[in-house]
């Protein structure tokens, strides 16, 4: 049995949940709406302010979507309550990350300032060297730091590039000269 797919979820104030058929999910709270097709072989039912997750039968394919369906349930409520937040570090000499609008210029040592533009629903800070994305979508936040990141991903020589605040960068030995 699915020890995640088993465990209730708790829907706090404030927040509203309505599941129309075929488990077309739609999370209301104070900071967005969220809304979602979730597999329409899982049980979603809704008791007051607790959701539970159940599936039909011990097929493999809803053994999988049994823990899945009860987990994005939960990011979607965790969203419209907290939000999501991902922060990205800049390193190296004349690295650099500033905003202007909706826009997040980096320079990142190419011939020309990398220019992306805030998606829908999502916000990005710079702080000094730091780069924060933040929304109420989780898979649209992580989505969107790694295409930051990959813009100039850190190597492992200088540790030069963009990465996440929490990543070790394992570093290497360079070349050594000859004698």
């Amino acid at each position: 049995m699915s020890r995640i797919g088993k465990m209730p979820i708790a829907v706090p104030a404030g927040v509203t949940v309505d599941i129309a058929e075929n488990n077309k999910v739609t999370v209301k709270g104070p900071k967005g709406e969220l809304s979602r097709n979730l597999a329409p072989e899982m049980e979603i039912k809704m008791d007051g302010d607790v959701i539970t997750v159940s599936r039909p039968n011990d097929l493999k394919r809803n053994r999988a979507l049994h823990g899945l369906t009860r987990t994005l349930l939960n990011n979607m409520i965790i969203g419209v309550t907290e939000g999501y937040k991902k922060t990205l570090e800049v390193n190296g000499v004349g690295y650099r990350a500033s905003k202007q609008g909706k826009k997040l210029v980096l320079n990142l040592g190419y011939s020309h300032p990398v220019e992306m533009e805030d998606p829908e629903g999502l916000e990005t800070t710079v702080e000094d060297n730091k780069i924060i994305v933040a929304g109420i979508d989780k898979e649209k936040v992580g989505q969107y730091a790694a295409e930051i990141r990959s813009t100039r991903a850190p190597e492992p020589y200088k540790g030069k590039g963009i990465k996440y605040d929490y990543e070790v960068i394992r570093r290497k030995v360079g070349k050594t000269g000859k004698k």
